[in-house]
């Protein structure tokens, strides 16, 4: 018989936040799908354009500033680029890993949905206190950190 060991107060307190992150991280997946879906912008195909709002960058450059997987942020890449999204440009710094740029209709596509997501964000932030989610906030970057040194 294998003994299963217990949490400490913290270590269940952190389990429920990460239980309860996932519900979250789901529904807000969903919501973001509705935000775009009458202009072709899944959550994953925003999420990757997003990354793209400032500068152009590699495949594997838009995987850690989105947390994503690099074989996953290619996938999404890929459709960007068969629907005229982004664009493949040359990368002075590398010859093989091309820079991926918005197009100009990417660009107006992830402006618009940009604009819808303010409206969303500013009507459901309004349900809950400002330092409470700043004090969230802080627990998910230190939590973040923590996981990226180990």
């Amino acid at each position: 018989m294998t003994l299963i060991m217990e949490h400490t107060t913290k270590g269940a307190a952190f389990t429920e936040l990460v239980l309860e992150t996932f519900r979250l991280n789901g529904l807000l997946l969903a919501a973001g799908d509705r935000l775009g879906a009458d202009i072709g912008l899944t959550s994953a195909r925003w999420q990757v354009m997003g990354a793209l709002a400032e500068t152009s960058r590699t495949v594997p450059q838009i995987a850690r500033q989105m947390g994503l997987t690099r074989q996953g942020a290619q996938r999404t890449v890929n459709v960007l680029l068969t629907e005229g999204l982004v664009e493949q440009r040359p990368n002075p710094d590398h010859k093989r890993a091309m820079l991926i740029g918005l197009t100009a209709e990417g660009r107006r596509r992830l402006e618009q949905v940009s604009n819808r997501q303010i409206q969303w964000a500013n009507g459901l932030g309004a349900a809950v206190n400002a330092a409470d989610m700043r004090t969230v906030l802080r627990v998910a970057r230190a939590l973040r950190t923590e996981l990226e040194g180990s």
